[in-house]
């Protein structure tokens, strides 16, 4: 082992650190490397994190553990460019769904089928392209989320991925441009995400026959009115729950509409 190293890791210990692991990571189709996490026994449920963020949100959550205490097996994973996972700058890396690739084939990987997915904010529109690729998805929950991601040329796409790519662009962004740094997000795969961010068009979210139940923020009005994408999705229904877009997530009224919604 390099001394030097050898020499950083046994100073992190003395002093009560640990080092993160990137494993176990998961060897996508084109040789990204994705870091996942499996926690408890029973049926599986995929857990998709938003943007300008990674598993980490969801394992400070409630929801996570309270699926968990529910008889629930849950995979996280650093959707690719995010936290732990591998960070490709092309645009090859993102384009064509390569996101929903990941996340197909880990769970083929892993064995796992008939299996529910929870997204929120952006994992919610990665959940409704994944709605149109994988018949092995059971139930579906798309929290933080209107029907306004089904436009491609979607404004508040549009104005993200300008504001990462076009410094100053947008000021009534910058402070999650700045928040994204402080967090270390890498800003080139920021603006990739936005750039081929998947669309799920107003006909393919009215062919979906998958329970689906919308979790929205009682004060969160950030990506739009979650009632325009119940309206969109025959037989979808709506839960309101305390919080904004970046609080609601983390409340157990939250968990528990999500709970009750899988175990029913």
């Amino acid at each position: 082992m390099n001394p030097l190293f050898l020499l950083i890791s046994l100073l992190f210990a003395l002093a009560g650190y640990s080092q993160p692991t990137r494993e176990p990571l998961f060897t996508s189709f084109d040789g990204t490397k994705i870091h996942y996490d499996m926690l408890g026994e029973g049926k599986p449920v995929v857990l998709l994190h938003g943007f300008i963020s990674t598993s980490e949100s969801w394992k400070r959550a409630a929801t996570r553990q309270a699926l968990v205490d529910a008889g629930f097996k849950v995979i996280t994973l650093d959707l690719r460019g995010n936290g732990l996972s591998d960070k490709p700058h092309t645009a090859e890396a993102y384009r064509d769904n390569a996101e929903l690739k990941d996340v197909i084939g880990l769970m083929k990987h892993l064995g796992l089928k008939n299996y529910d997915v929870v997204g929120y904010s952006r994992g919610a529109i990665l959940t409704a392209k994944l709605l149109t690729m994988d018949k092995q998805v059971r139930r579906a929950v798309m929290g933080g989320i209107s029907v306004d991601f089904s436009d491609p040329n979607w404004i508040r796409r549009k104005n993200f991925h300008e504001a990462l790519t076009k410094p100053g662009s947008h000021p009534e962004l910058q402070g999650a441009i700045d928040y994204a740094k402080k967090s270390g997000a890498d800003t080139v795969v920021l603006a990739r995400l936005q750039e081929f961010q998947p669309v799920t068009t107003r006909a393919e979210l009215a062919k979906i026959n998958v329970p689906l139940l919308i979790v929205n923020g009682d004060q969160d009005k950030d990506n739009g009115d979650p009632q325009t994408l119940v309206d969109a999705v025959p037989g979808s229904r709506l839960v309101v729950v305390p919080g904004d877009h970046g609080g609601a997530m983390r409340t157990p009224e939250f968990a528990k509409a999500v709970v009750s919604f899988l175990t029913n």
